[in-house]
C-alpha cells in the first residue's frame, strides 16, 4: 500500500531531525553545551532533534556551523524545504487533470534547461495533442478515476510549449527506441505522434536522442526522470510524483542523464529510427 503523503512528509521531517541528532553526536557536544553556545532553550534542541519542530534555515546554518558540519548545510536545507512536497500521491490531484497539468507550472517558469529522460512515454514538449489526450484517458482509467475536464488540460500541456519558444530556454531529452516501437495507443494516434517527432526534433534549441535497441550502453535503462535546471529532479511513479532538491541526489541524476545521452544516437540516425518505426505502423 502507498505511503499516505502526511506520513511521507512525516518521515522526511524525521530523517531531518536524526540527521541532526547525528552531526550533534558526531561533534562531541551534548544538547545543553551546543544551546548554551547558540543561545538557545535547551528545550528547542530537543524539539528539533525529536523531530516536533521543523528547523528553519538559519537553525541548520547555526546548527552545522556550531557542530563542524557546513558541508551538510546546502543538503539538510534542500530536504527541509522539500519535505512537504517530496512525495504527493497522484489520488490527492487525480480528480482534475488541468490541476495536475499546473503542478510543476514553476518549475518551467522559473528554469533555462530542461533535460528529460524517458523509458516510456514521448515527454511533453514533442507530445501532439491526441498523444496527450490518451495518456490522460488511460492514466485516469488506470487509477478508476474519470476525470471531466481532460480538453482543458490538453490545452494547457499545449500551451507549455510557450516556454520553449521564448529564445532563452534549452530542452534535451534522451528516450529509449521502445518507446517508438512500442504500441500503448492505437496505430492512427502513433502514427501522427511519431511524425510530428521528425518535424518538433528540427527546434534549434530542442536535441532529441534516441537510444537504439541493440547498442551497447554505459547506462541500464532506468525510471523517467526529468531535470529542471539543476536543482530540481521529478519522478513520475505509478502511484506518485516525487521531488528531490537534495544537491547530492540531483548530481546523481545528472550524472546518469550524461551517461543516457552519451548512449544515445542523434540527427540523421534518429530520423532513421523514428521512420522506421512508422513504416512499421503502415
Amino acid at each position: 500500500m502507498p505511503t499516505p503523503p502526511s506520513s511521507s512528509a512525516q518521515q522526511a521531517r524525521q530523517a531531518i531531525a536524526d540527521r541532526l541528532r547525528e552531526i550533534l553526536r558526531d561533534s562531541g557536544m551534548t544538547a545543553r553545551a551546543f544551546a548554551r553556545q547558540a543561545g538557545w532553550d535547551e528545550t528547542k534542541c530537543s524539539r528539533l532533534i525529536h523531530g516536533r519542530t521543523p528547523p528553519s534555515d538559519e537553525d541548520i546554518r547555526t546548527w552545522c556551523q556550531i557542530c563542524g558540519a557546513e558541508d551538510e548545510i546546502p543538503n539538510l536545507i534542500a530536504a527541509s524545504r522539500n519535505a512537504d512536497n517530496a512525495y504527493v500521491e497522484w489520488r490527492r490531484v487525480q480528480r482534475s487533470q488541468k490541476r495536475m497539468q499546473d503542478l510543476g507550472l514553476s518549475l518551467y517558469e522559473d528554469n533555462h534547461l530542461y533535460r528529460f529522460y524517458s523509458s516510456n512515454v514521448i515527454p511533453w514538449p514533442l507530445q501532439t495533442p491526441e498523444y496527450m489526450r490518451a495518456i490522460m484517458t488511460r492514466f485516469s482509467e488506470f487509477h478508476q478515476a474519470p476525470v471531466p475536464d481532460i480538453e482543458e488540460a490538453v490545452k494547457a500541456r499545449v500551451a507549455r510549449r510557450r516556454f520553449l519558444k521564448d529564445g532563452t530556454r534549452r530542452c534535451a531529452m534522451v528516450i529509449e527506441e521502445s518507446v517508438l516501437r512500442s504500441l500503448p495507443f492505437n496505430a492512427e494516434v502513433m502514427q501522427e505522434q511519431l511524425r510530428y517527432l521528425l518535424t518538433g526534433m528540427r527546434q534549434s534549441n530542442l536535441s532529441l536522442g534516441v537510444i537504439p535497441l541493440e547498442a551497447p550502453r554505459v547506462q541500464k535503462l532506468t525510471e523517467t526522470f526529468h531535470i529542471y535546471g539543476d536543482a530540481t529532479v521529478s519522478i513520475e511513479l505509478v502511484s506518485a510524483i516525487v521531488t528531490i532538491t537534495q544537491p547530492r541526489e540531483i548530481d546523481l541524476y545528472v550524472r546518469c542523464f550524461n551517461d543516457l545521452a552519451s548512449d544515445a544516437v542523434y540527427g540523421d540516425k534518429v530520423k532513421a529510427l523514428i521512420t522506421a518505426a512508422v513504416s512499421a505502423l503502415e
